[in-house]
């Protein structure tokens, strides 16, 4: 298999990674859109650097997490928050409204965290081991399962007080 079709195979397997991280990190569907974009442009430019000393999913959300925040961070872009609709839910596994409602409530506080935190509970909800959430964030296995135990306070925190 060649290159272009290797990497076309390997998106359209992932693409609902790539749509989380661009829905997480823009507050329009214009923005996601342009996001999801440049994720795939930066995935296609570093394919070859692809060293498979790691997983593919750990790799791609590497790239793609790293893409989002430089994108806002050159942009100066704020991040509201983002309503949760039918094409989020689409990824969600949700079968009774109670759990729905929950989930839209966690999503909207999410929201409300800082970069690197969205993008540490991302990879927790994902269901990354704390090993693969260090390699994607570039920090050690401990300090990931600090920082994790600090957000799920925070989100307690934040939820508790408007609810």
């Amino acid at each position: 298999m060649d290159k272009k079709s290797r990497f076309i195979q390997v998106v359209k397997q992932n693409e609902g990674l790539i749509f989380k991280v661009a829905m997480l990190y823009t507050n329009s569907l214009h923005d996601r859109e342009d996001l999801y974009q440049e994720i795939v442009f930066q995935l296609w430019k570093s394919f070859d650097s692809f060293s498979e000393q790691s997983k593919l999913s750990t790799w791609m959300y590497r790239v793609a997490m790293n893409t989002a925040i430089y994108s806002l961070k050159s942009t100066k872009k704020q991040v509201d928050t983002v309503p949760i609709d039918l094409e989020t839910m689409r990824f969600a596994d949700v079968s009774d409204k109670l759990e729905e409602e929950r989930l839209k409530l966690l999503y909207e506080h999410i929201q409300l965290l800082n970069l690197l935190e969205k993008g540490i509970i991302l990879l927790f909800l994902e269901g990354k081991s704390h090993l693969e959430i260090a390699e994607i964030i570039g920090i050690t296995t401990s300090n990931v399962g600090t920082k994790i135990s600090r957000i799920k306070e925070k989100l307690k925190s934040q939820i508790t007080k408007t609810h």
